[in-house]
């Protein structure tokens, strides 16, 4: 597979994620993003040093960053800890929205047994403040019903958050085998590669400061996908 590079430096390297790849190693043993930017990098000297930043779901692509030192990979670390990473998601959702922009704020509660994560009452034992922005870019009638298309400001990051939080307010994740129920009953039947289905989910956009240089960092990528080919054929 090659690397999709968008930005490299001394300090940092971002690339596109696709789907189905995971962003680190995990019990699969299949091709990993962290394996395949240790690979892109490799030197003479031995195997590089790679942090992940911002870690995507394996169903979701798109932009993903990198640390190539430890000291870099703590400075960004606590940037995205610190809210100073702006991380923009590009979505298709099941249903139509109430508002065409607002913010969604809820508190989380990762359930680490069955690796899903629901909303839970504030004040929860063990639950975290999931915050996000969004904005209604399209809304469509297509023959499996009323499709929303929405660009994501993911302001902290929970575990499965615009996936679970979009699910709660009532418009799920197309393809979404965890949280969107017309595709949960499909999901126990998939094996192999098909276990782990594209969703209409793309990290498209991410701005910061350098935490070296001081250079503003601007990381853009339009999505594309299965959900994605439905707007725009719909559009068309």
């Amino acid at each position: 597979m090659k690397l999709d590079v968008l930005y490299e430096d001394e300090y940092i390297i971002a690339c596109v994620k696709p789907y189905g790849v995971p962003s680190q190693p995990d019990k699969t043993y299949g091709v990993d993003m962290v394996t395949l930017v240790k690979e892109y990098l490799y030197e003479e000297a031995g195997e590089p040093y790679i942090a992940v930043i911002n870690r995507l779901d394996r169903p979701v692509a798109g932009i993903i960053l990198f640390a190539k030192d430890e000291d870099t990979a703590a400075k960004l670390s606590d940037m995205l800890q610190d809210g100073e990473i702006s991380k923009y998601y590009q979505a298709v959702v099941e249903g139509f929205l109430d508002e065409p922009e607002g913010e969604y704020e809820d508190w989380i509660l990762h359930d680490k047994r069955k690796n899903t994560s629901k909303i839970v009452p504030k004040g929860t034992k063990g639950a975290k403040k999931a915050l996000l922005g969004y904005e209604v870019l399209d809304e469509l009638d297509t023959d499996e019903g009323p499709v929303s298309y929405v660009l994501v400001e993911l302001m902290t990051g929970r575990h499965h958050q615009i996936r679970c939080q979009m699910a709660a307010h009532g418009t799920p994740l197309w393809g979404d085998t965890k949280y969107n129920p017309r595709f949960t009953s499909a999901s126990g039947r998939k094996s192999g590669s098909d276990k782990y289905p594209e969703i209409g989910l793309y990290s498209t956009r991410m701005e910061f400061i350098h935490p070296v240089t001081g250079e503003e960092i601007f990381l853009h990528r339009e999505p594309e996908g299965k959900a994605f080919d439905i707007v725009d054929q719909m559009d068309f």
